[in-house]
């Protein structure tokens, strides 16, 4: 076999498999869809006063920006993931009060 026809075969090769990533990946797209409800936020956290604040175990920031709608559309958010979720890298809970919220940077953990 020449080393064209090697090439050849080896080009068709990368092809079929570059076609089978991009199914899977439309998959998995539409898994994440799926298992995530469609989610689509309707609040801007960089709209949101946050106050930087530091207990024993570290840094966080906190919100009372009630007034403003972002505020109310993520705490809306918050509410229905049972008071605390994930988004963005950020960690949100809702204090006791109802009307004050939490958020933590997410540390990436390495493997």
């Amino acid at each position: 076999m020449s080393s064209k026809e090697e090439l050849a075969i080896l080009a068709e090769e990368t092809v079929r498999f570059l076609v089978q990533l991009e199914i899977l990946c439309t998959e998995l797209r539409g898994a994440i869809t799926r298992v995530m409800g469609g989610e689509v936020y309707s609040w801007d956290p960089s709209k949101i006063k946050w106050t930087k604040m530091r207990n024993p175990r570290g840094e966080f920031e906190k919100s009372e920006d009630y007034s403003n709608p972002e505020f109310k559309a993520m705490l809306k958010w918050l509410n229905e993931h049972g008071g605390k979720a994930e988004r963005g890298g950020y960690f949100y809970w809702v204090y006791r009060n109802g009307a004050t919220v939490g958020r933590k940077k997410r540390q990436k953990v390495e493997v």
